[in-house]
């Protein structure tokens, strides 16, 4: 059975979240943009778990389901601000619990260390290795993964805050760290340029911050497996049905280049090397992006694909396709009219992006989006880097003129 799951969202209680993010959204979007298991998010904030528990049913395999059946996981985000080695340490997890007396627990263990009710992805001041401690002295099946890896102020490996690898993160606590996720400024193939990943297995997720189909799903991993927790476990640690990711081009992603956002100063890794990583507009140093990171840390080159790799897609959002070849805001009604029609004639964004022939694409929109979507799909899509938080994008040479009716042509 294949599973296409975004295992890392968020709720409204979230800071710099949709308030307007509720189970009833959630289900909505997710089956337009073609995902079939979502993470509840937040699930020990005390509002959230209450919707969580009034609107889903658990069963006996630890999946949590609507009342139309549709399927989550229990799942969190856990942000860490630290000391260790004395550097100041920022780093984020992603949790996943095997049932709901798991996550009693956990939320009782938690708010033995600090407030529970002020965020949904909560901070607390202790270390990643007190954390997967705590987490596997409740129970062996929970899983942790570090968030967005790569992100410069978040992740594991940032430029800010991260460490080098995964063992000085979590020292002897680290043989219970089985998967890392990429993020969105970074892709597997960047993550197979360091050999000592190999033991870990690589997921995505989108770490959604709203419902909306550019959004949700926008990352995701793809599981070959009859639907239960035990068996996300077993893909997530042993590979056992982990069948690939959907990733976003890494230059989508809001910190892959450096750079400086209110300078509007963007430059790859050896631009600002040549500059000693100082902006050239304000004198200060620029924000290091993933790919100067990974090129830090390999001892690999580039294309290196190691033995058994697990095969990941890159697609942008059809939504971010749309606006751009229009030259439109992407929450724009004429946007969202091309959108639905293509979600009304072929079920799902990601069937559209990932399976519809070219000729039935063109009997629907316009030729030179059809052309998009299926140079995305062949991941030939020249795009403008993100940096210092703020997203790429892609670039048309040519794009399609205003028309009295963009569904009309």
């Amino acid at each position: 059975m294949k599973i296409i799951a975004d295992l890392h969202i968020h709720s409204g209680f979230s800071r710099a979240c949709s308030k307007d993010i509720s189970i009833e959204n959630l289900e909505k979007y997710a089956r337009i943009k073609g995902i079939n298991l979502l993470g509840t998010g937040d699930f020990q904030h005390p509002k959230w778990i209450q919707e969580l528990k009034s609107k889903l049913t658990e069963d006996d395999q630890g999946i949590l389901r609507t009342k139309t059946g549709f399927p989550f996981v229990w799942q969190t985000e856990i942000s860490l601000m630290y000391k260790k080695d004395g550097k100041g340490r920022r780093v984020h997890h992603v949790i996943l619990a095997p049932d709901g007396e798991v996550v009693r627990q956990i939320t009782g263990a938690l708010l033995k260390k600090g407030r529970i009710d002020y965020d949904g992805r909560p901070i607390f001041g202790f270390t990643s290795e007190e954390l997967v401690d705590m987490l596997i002295s409740i129970s062996g099946k929970c899983i942790i993964i570090p968030a967005h890896s790569w992100t410069p102020y978040f992740g594991i490996f940032g430029s800010m805050s991260g460490f080098d690898s995964v063992e000085e993160c979590f020292g002897e606590k680290s043989k219970h760290i089985y998967a890392l996720e990429t993020g969105m400024s970074a892709d597997p193939s960047m993550m197979w340029r360091l050999s000592k990943l190999d033991k870990y297995n690589l997921v995505s997720f989108s770490d959604m911050h709203s419902f909306w189909p550019w959004r949700i799903g926008r990352e995701a991993t793809i599981f070959d497996i009859d639907l239960s927790y035990n068996n996300i476990f077993s893909a997530i640690k042993e590979k056992k049905g982990l069948a690939g990711t959907i990733e976003t081009d890494p230059s989508y992603g809001r910190y892959h280049f450096d750079g400086h956002r209110n300078c509007d100063v963007c430059m790859n890794p050896s631009e600002s090397a040549k500059n000693n990583e100082i902006c050239p507009k304000c004198g200060r140093k620029l924000t290091i992006g993933v790919l100067h990171r990974v090129d830090e840390l390999a001892d690999r080159p580039e294309g290196f694909v190691p033995k058994n790799a697990v095969p990941f897609k890159k697609l942008i959002p059809l939504s971010e396709l749309i606006a751009n070849i229009y030259d439109l805001g992407i929450t724009t009604k004429q946007v969202w009219e091309i959108y639905n029609k293509l979600i009304k004639e072929f079920s799902s964004e990601i069937n559209v992006l990932m399976n519809v022939d070219e000729e039935k694409l063109k009997k629907i929109v316009h030729p030179l989006l059809a052309e998009a979507i299926i140079s995305n799909r062949e991941e030939k899509i020249e795009i403008s880097p993100g940096f210092d938080g703020q997203y790429g994008f892609p670039v048309f040479k040519n794009k399609i003129k205003k028309q009295k009716s963009l569904t009309d042509f």
